[in-house]
């Protein structure tokens, strides 16, 4: 089955990533966590006052679905704090990793 990952980056306008990470994780986790088809999200610091949103979903459906849902509640609880630069939607060719551990 292929997965579709969804990539938002933010310009940081007011307070820290630290800030913005536990505002994301207390709220935007738990409203992803509700939606059809997700798999993973995640912060990332790219630095200068950006962060980048990564999230995995099962269909390229539910990750354009899950744009204006983030929308949303970055609009209701970030606003004030981040900008968004650019969002992004795409297939994913492949996602591997290291073997599991025996």
């Amino acid at each position: 089955m292929q997965q579709c990952l969804r990539v938002a980056s933010y310009k940081i306008t007011k307070g820290t990533f630290s800030e913005i990470v536990d505002a994301a994780k207390g709220g935007m986790l738990k409203t992803f966590k509700e939606q059809p088809g997700f798999i993973r999200y995640g912060l990332a610091d790219t630095g200068d006052s950006t962060c980048v949103s990564i999230s995995l979903w099962e269909t390229r459906a539910q990750a354009d679905a899950a744009t204006p849902v983030a929308a949303t509640w970055v609009r209701e609880h970030l606003a004030d704090r981040v900008e968004l630069r650019s969002n992004q939607v795409g297939d994913l060719a492949f996602y591997e990793g290291a073997p599991a551990a025996v």
